[in-house]
């Protein structure tokens, strides 16, 4: 028994329902079979036997075209994905839906690289260090933000104040007693 020389329809057949799936979704070898036309009993063999590049070098050959073929169809490029992210913003903005406009403009910032994402994460726990490598942590803390701790906001203005680092505990006013 020789190659054959072309593929049957049903061999062809076989080869898309497996690549591109039926109606209902992707296809395993033995739905792709029954659905190609191939007997129900001999489907699971059937399927086998046609992706086996041994038994049909045709029929895995036309697979591996088709799946080229899909990938090419569905690839995704930097030129293309700009122009989808545009597509989407002007779609987004005719809707007046500018929400989503953003989100896309910001996203083809993003594959732009005008955006970067950076993280920073510091390992260590508390309960390791010593009293005094946590009070150097406190003062150090204090040091760095202390722009931050000192600026005192009234009305637009800004005002230093002395932060207290004493030990004694001050007594704070209650907002719930309506009394005072």
């Amino acid at each position: 028994m020789g190659v054959p020389k072309r593929l049957t329809e049903m061999q062809q057949r076989f080869a898309e329902f497996l690549v591109f799936g039926g109606p209902d979704g992707p296809m395993s070898k033995r739905e792709a079979a029954v659905a190609a036309g191939y007997s129900p009993d001999r489907a699971m063999r059937e399927g086998s036997e046609l992706t086996n590049p041994r038994y049909s070098p045709l029929v895995v050959k036309y697979i591996g075209e088709l799946k080229e073929e899909r990938l090419r169809k569905h690839e995704v490029t930097y030129e293309g994905h700009v122009a989808e992210l545009a597509r989407l913003r002007e779609a987004a903005l005719k809707k007046g839906s500018f929400s989503s406009a953003v989100n896309a403009e910001a996203s083809r910032g993003k594959a732009a690289g005008l955006y970067i994402d950076r993280k920073i994460i510091k390992t260590g726990k508390l309960d390791e260090m010593t009293e005094e490598q946590l009070e150097a942590k406190m003062k150090q803390i204090l040091d760095d933000y202390a722009p931050l701790l000192n600026a005192k906001t009234v009305e637009g203005e800004s005002e230093e104040i002395k932060p207290s680092l004493s030990s004694e505990p001050k007594e704070l006013e209650s907002s719930s007693d309506p009394q005072k």
